[in-house]
């Protein structure tokens, strides 16, 4: 980490803000982040005196609301476009999110969004649950898992070139399609993926035991991840913690973050 308080205290006054990422959005978006970065935060208003202190107070601090409410429209809004497309197709589709932001996690204004894309045609399970051993899954479909993840990820990226032709569509992922710019107000990340029912969830029928399968073209190959299960449980423990968990989180993913700004802008910052 940078050795000068006050750089680092700049640094994560334009993470929160999102004037570190301004580039990425339109003019009138980027005039609206510009100017409400003006006002300082609460945080930048105590302990005056001690700048570590101040540091830390910030870097705990949840990213205002507003820039959340406005990351999880924008991928509420996306979402919608690639419902009716993809409906228009005859692929049948559901939507969550996952990762840092609905998680309340992210320390950037201007952060990305990841909006999952479940074909809901299908799903898979684990063989060794309870429905799977009464021979409740009888009804094979006549393609594989993954090749209906690599059409899906097709059509996706064609919808969205479509649908978003000022954006930046980016496809080049192995497993999410990026969007920015144009007339996003924030970056979403696309990941198409389908549900897998793990014994957990076979038993409890709660969506937070059950998973998810995302694409990785590059392979290419599906990857179960547990979504769900992860903020439920981060939430759980934060309220045990009394909401200290999540400013800790918080805290060490900004230390992190300048920790990399000084490795790439300074690279010899570790001599003596």
């Amino acid at each position: 980490m940078t050795r000068d308080i006050g750089k680092r205290l700049q640094q994560l006054k334009t993470r929160r803000s999102g004037t570190d990422r301004i580039g990425q959005l339109d003019f009138n978006e980027g005039l609206q982040v510009l100017a409400k970065s003006l006002a300082d935060e609460p945080y930048a208003r105590r302990a005056t005196g001690q700048k570590h202190t101040q540091y830390a107070l910030g870097a705990m601090q949840a990213v205002d609301a507003d820039y959340t409410r406005i990351s999880i429209t924008e991928a509420e809004r996306v979402g919608k476009q690639l419902d009716t497309g993809l409906t228009a197709r005859g692929q049948d589709v559901g939507f969550r999110l996952q990762g840092s932001v609905p998680c309340d996690l992210h320390i950037r204004g201007v952060s990305d969004v990841d909006l999952l894309v479940l074909d809901e045609a299908f799903f898979t399970y684990d063989a060794s649950g309870s429905r799977a051993r009464a021979g409740q899954f009888n009804a094979p479909v006549a393609y594989t898992p993954l090749s209906a993840l690599l059409s899906l990820r097709s059509s996706a990226e064609s919808i969205l070139k479509d649908k978003f032709p000022q954006a930046k569509v980016d496809t080049t992922g192995a497993k999410a399609i990026k969007l920015s710019g144009g007339s996003l107000r924030r970056p979403v990340d696309v990941v198409p993926s389908h549900w897998h029912d793990t014994g957990d969830y076979q038993a409890t029928w709660r969506e937070a035991d059950r998973g998810v399968k995302i694409l990785d073209r590059s392979v290419p190959e599906s990857v179960l991840n547990m979504p769900f299960r992860h903020i439920e449980r981060i939430n759980q423990r934060d309220l045990q913690a009394r909401s200290g968990l999540k400013k800790a989180i918080r805290l060490l993913k900004n230390v992190k973050a300048d920790a990399i700004d000084v490795l790439v802008i300074d690279p010899v910052v570790g001599e003596a």
